[in-house]
Parts: C-alpha cells; structure tokens; sequence
C-alpha cells in the first residue's frame, strides 16, 4: 500500500484517516470503520472511505475491497450534528459513487446497524454479506428529510417500488432476514467479515454488479399506490414522507444520475425546513433526557426478575414488554382465576405479535417459559423489581405496598405505576421508601413508548438508576421527573382538556377543535381521544377533587352533564359523539347541551377560527409546562416534548409544545 502508515493503528494497518483503517489479507483490503459511538459517516469516515477505494484502484496488490464497521455497528448513519451545517467535502454521494464505479469488487460485511448513509454505503457495494443481528433502513424521514446519497434510487432497484415506497416513507427498519427477501442483502452469514472476504476472492476478476446500473422491477400499479396511499396517510403533514414517495416512484422514469439529482436537490430544501429543524431538536432532545442529574457514577443494581401485581390490560402491557426484552417474569393478581385470565392475556399479546410476523412461535414458547402466574403475593420474594399495576385508588395502593413490604427481599425494588397519585404516600406505607420509585407507563404498555419516572422524596440514587435501565432494556424512553399530580404528561395535558372545554364554552364546537389539531398534525383531536379513552375517569378525578377545587376558577360543567347523562364515550355508545351507528357522528344533543350550558353562565359564543383553537390550546400546553419547570418537577422543557410527543400523540414534526411555543 503507498499511504501511510498509522503508529496508533494495529502492525499492518493503513490508515485512510483518523476514523478508517485498511488490512490487506491475501488480496483483499478489510476497510474498517472506526468512529465510535455507532460509526457515524462524518466528515472523517467519509474521506477515509474516499481515500481507501481510491488508492485501491491503483495498487496491484489489492484485487478486492471489503467494508465493515468496528465494533457491532456497520455504520449507524449520518452526524446529525453536520445537518446544522453547510455541506462538507467529501460529500457522501460522491463517496458512494466511487465504491459503486470501483473496477474492483466491493464488499459489504453488514456485521450490525445499517442505517441510512449506512444502508447507503452498503447498496452501493457489489455484494452484500450480513450478519444475524444486522438491522437496515432508511430512517431519515424520522429526520424531516429523505436519503441524501442514492437511497432513493437504489433501494427501487433491488426491493422493487412499492416495498422502498414502504421503507423509506415510513423508516422503519428490518431485520437481515426480510433483507435476504427483498434482494437488499445477498447472503447472511454466522461470520460477516470472514464471508464477505472469502466472496471477495471470488468475485475477483468477474464484473462489479453495480446497484444503480439495474434497471427497477416491473410493479402492479395498484400495488404502487397502495404502498403510496398507506405511507401519505400516515405522514399526518409531515413533508418528507411524501417526497420520498415521489423520489422512489420517480426511480422508475429517471435515469440514475437524474434521480440522484433530484433526490440530492429534495434532500438539500428539506434539511433547511422548520419541520426538520423540529425533528433534530426531538433527537438531541433524547440524548439530553439520558442525563440525569445525581446519577454520576451510581451503579445500577441487577435485574433479572421481575414482578407484576395486578394483570389486567396494563399489568399484562408490562409483563409482555419484560417478557420480549428478557426478564423472567412473577405475575401476581387477587385469585388463582385472576392469574389465570392475566395469564392468557399476555399469551393473546405474545400470540398476536407471531400473527403479524414480528416474531415466532418459538420465541413465543420461550417467552411464556418464563412466565409465573400466581392468585397470591408469595412468588414475589423471588423478584428484584416489583412493579404495581392495580386500581389506581390510594387506599389499596398502600395496603398493596404494605404487604410487598413484608414479602419481597429486603434489597428488592418496589415501583408504583399510579397515574395520579402521589407516590411518597404510597412509598410511606413501607419500612423502607428509599427503594421505592414511581414507573409510570402508557397504555398499551406493551407498544407505547414513554415511561414516566418518578424520582420520589426518598428514592435511593441506585434505585432511580436501575429504574431507567429496566425502562430503557424495556425499549421505553423514560423520563425523570419530579412528584406531582398526573407527573409531566397528564399534568400537562389537564391543561389541553381545560382549554379544549373552555373554547367549547366560549363558541367552537367540539368537532371544530378536533379538526384543527388533526390539521395541526395530532392523529385525533382532544375530544375523539376523550371519548375513547372514556369520560368517567376524569369525571371520577373531578368529584374526587371537588372540595378543594377554586371556586373562584372557571369550571366548565358540561363533560359532567354527559357523564350524569351516562355517556362516558365509545364504550357506552355516546360521548361528545353519537357511536351508535359504528362511527363518529355529531350528535344534536350534545350541540343542544352545550348551548344550554352557555346559556346558563350568560356566554355569547363566538366563532372561533382554527388558527386560534390550535395557539390557545398550544399555549395552555405551554404554560403548564413552564409551570413544571419552576416547580423542579421537569428538568429541561425538551423532557417535556418528549413526553408529549411520545405518550400523547404530539405530532414529533412539530418539536412539542414547548419548541413550538418558543417559536411562536
């Protein structure tokens, strides 16, 4: 090799650059990224990258190229940090570019992650050798953006237009099986590198089979738009899914170089757009959510078991996510028959998840091979963490945490899943509230992402620190946070509700609301999602406060007239809509109860345009979270988007109510 050799390298090793490393072994040149933390194509890996392939194509004594990434990333994608900035020489299309015009055999060892530039290198390779674990995708319209670097017109042409229209408009990643299916990947391998190597060697002398040089597959055009349909509904306003629709397709009609021009040109008006500036700050937003204040050097306590009183829907949400992720499970209830239903509960979620292909029969069997059900409290003592799930009343919460206290060992953890309730009362109950900690999941806990958790006024730094971890092996995005009624998210959105029923109070109409917030990007308006979560529950909270509410404060009466009239939502047929004939209807009675109740307070409606609807209730949101700010409850108002976002259907393009409001 004629570059130079790196003395902080391995003997033997070229270093292309700070970040890429080459070994030539027996005619084939191991082109290994180094960039830690996931490998991250900056400006660094892709010189490195640039330089390697072109100095291999004049050494005679390199006949192939394999590249891999260090570690168990291939390469995780872009640095998002460079998406802030002007674009910077190499760029990766023209790196991609030279691996794919490479006159000597190129390739991929997938030995991990492949995500966007990632998946990008790896399709412009000749071949394509992925290891068991390795995930791929192209994620980046989860950054406001589409591929950058040929995503867009290579995917077409070895997965064909409607399954790149599905993965690049919605990001989703996949497994290295389904690449295997959809021509993505060519092979998998037990050994990425070492396979990659010796198919190398075998294709030295034959043609390069370069990506972009074949022509895309022939598709049904119903097949087409059905991909296209699917991926536009679920964009909600969001720009870049429907522009990578439009870029896949185009893929089909464009020679390569015109769609990369196309697609680089998208790529390039989007990262400048308010909706990917949006998108970035949710990113880093979760990487500053990981820090948390008096945790520095605390050790997390292990966690192997864990035990789950109460299985019914949230309890048995739980105890499938601790089953996927690995934990042995003890799941306790009031009755052996109790158990038993909780127990098939679980098994129809675990059943289900086989039925739609994201896992299998086997791994189903070995999930409910570490599931223990119980008509009592006594298995429990095998448990390193207990989490809660019961009826979300204080007294049997206590009487609850009474008990544990008597059976679990005395270096177990305790975690209450309330939703409302103060949490050190409930840790009162115990000897030792120090290793008790609020863990408060969303519905259906098996699938949503957000954890609440609950730094208590006792609870241990350890304890706090195994918390997040279980959440986070949980696949959850937990969230400290402080100890007041509803904690962060309901808090917050008790503020939505009051504003949603005072606009109702002041003239719009509930389904004027809801239009304006799906407008505005939400999957559901406020008043669809009360009625589907149902109105009793509130209406419960509001009695149960009734005494020591402020007279003095505007109160809307009108959710307790339905709720005295028996509608309490989907589930009873009739809410703030009619659900009688098996849709959502405005219902003449409701219209009549509310101009009755406007009557009574002397309130002449108004029409109230939509841009209002969404400010007030974008600013009530707001203002509720600057309130947990100056309470301590929440660390940063970024943690708070991502409660938004994540547990109550915030549209993410948006950045939260407080990055919105900051902007306004």
């Amino acid at each position: 090799m004629t570059l130079h050799i790196d003395t902080n390298a391995a003997p033997g090793a070229t270093a292309f650059s700070e970040t890429v490393r080459g070994v030539l072994d027996d005619g084939v040149l191991l082109v290994t990224i180094d960039n830690p933390p996931v490998n991250a194509t900056g400006t660094d890996v892709r010189a490195g990258l640039l330089a390697a392939v072109t100095a291999a194509q004049s050494d005679g004594e390199v006949a192939a190229l394999v590249i891999t990434g260090a570690g168990k990333t291939f390469i995780g994608g872009a640095d998002i940090r460079e998406l802030d900035a002007p674009p910077s020489e190499p760029t990766l299309p023209s790196v991609v570019a030279a691996i794919e015009g490479s006159a000597k055999p190129v390739v991929a060892a997938v030995n991990g992650a492949a995500l966007g530039g990632g998946l990008e290198v790896a399709l412009a390779c000749h071949v394509r050798v992925a290891s068991k674990g390795a995930r791929l995708g192209l994620p980046e319209v989860k950054l406001g953006v589409v591929p950058g670097a040929g995503g867009t017109q290579r995917l077409p042409r070895l997965a064909g237009i409607p399954a790149a229209i599905e993965l690049i408009a919605t990001g989703r990643t996949m497994g290295a099986e389904e690449a295997v299916e959809r021509g993505i990947v060519d092979r998998i391998a037990d050994e990425a590198i070492a396979q990659a190597q010796a198919t190398a060697r075998r294709l030295v002398g034959t043609a390069p089979r370069r990506t972009g040089a074949l022509a895309v597959p022939a598709a049904d055009r119903n097949a087409i738009e059905g991909a296209a349909g699917k991926a536009l509904a679920r964009a909600r306003g969001q720009v870049a899914p429907g522009e990578a629709v439009r870029l896949v397709r185009a893929a089909a009609d464009l020679s390569l170089s015109e769609g990369l021009a196309e697609e680089r040109a998208t790529f390039l008006r989007l990262r400048g757009s308010p909706q990917a500036a949006a998108l970035r700050h949710v990113f880093f937003a979760e990487r500053a959510a990981a820090k948390v204040e008096g945790l520095d050097g605390v050790t997390p306590r292990p966690v192997e078991t864990l035990g789950i009183v109460g299985l019914g829907l949230m309890g048995a949400g739980i105890a499938t996510a601790a089953l996927d992720a690995g934990f042995r499970v003890i799941g306790a209830d009031v009755t052996d028959e109790a158990a038993a239903k909780g127990r098939e509960r679980i098994a129809t979620l675990l059943d289900r998840a086989v039925a739609s292909g994201k896992s299998t029969a086997a791994a189903r069997d070995d999930r409910l091979g570490r599931l223990v059900t119980a008509g009592s409290l006594d298995p429990l003592a095998a448990a390193d963490l207990v989490i809660e799930a019961v009826f979300d009343d204080l007294g049997v919460k206590t009487e609850l945490f009474r008990r544990l206290d008597t059976v679990v060992r005395p270096d177990a953890m305790l975690a209450t899943n309330t939703s409302y309730l103060n949490p050190d009362h409930i840790a009162a109950a115990t000897r030792r509230p120090e290793r008790v900690v609020g863990l408060h999941f969303f519905s259906p806990a098996n699938v949503m992402r957000l954890a609440e958790v609950v730094r208590c006024a006792r609870t241990a730094p350890d304890v706090l620190a195994t918390s997040l971890g279980v959440a986070r092996k949980l696949g959850k995005l937990p969230i400290v946070c402080g100890v007041t009624e509803g904690f962060i998210g309901n808090r917050v959105y008790s503020a939505y509700r009051r504003e949603a029923e005072f606009l109702v109070e002041d003239g719009a109409a509930p389904e004027g609301i809801d239009a304006a917030m799906e407008a505005y990007g939400f999957a559901m308006g406020p008043f669809a999602v009360f009625d589907l979560a149902g109105l009793e529950i509130a209406w419960a909270r509001r009695k149960r406060d009734a005494a020591s509410r402020d007279r003095a404060a505007r109160y809307v009466d009108i959710p307790d007239r339905l709720c005295e009239a028996g509608r309490f939502g989907q589930k009873t047929g009739r809410g703030w809509y009619d659900y009688r004939e098996g849709k959502r209807k405005v219902d003449p009675d409701v219209t009549a109860l509310i101009t009755a109740a406007r009557a009574a307070k002397g309130i002449v409606p108004r029409n109230i345009p939509a841009d209002e609807i969404v400010r007030r209730l974008l600013a009530a949101m707001a203002a509720e979270g600057e309130a947990l700010l100056n309470e301590k409850i929440a660390a940063r108002a970024s943690d708070i988007d991502l409660v938004m976002i994540n547990g109550y259907g915030f549209p993410a393009h948006k950045g939260g109510p407080m990055y919105a409001a900051a902007r306004t």
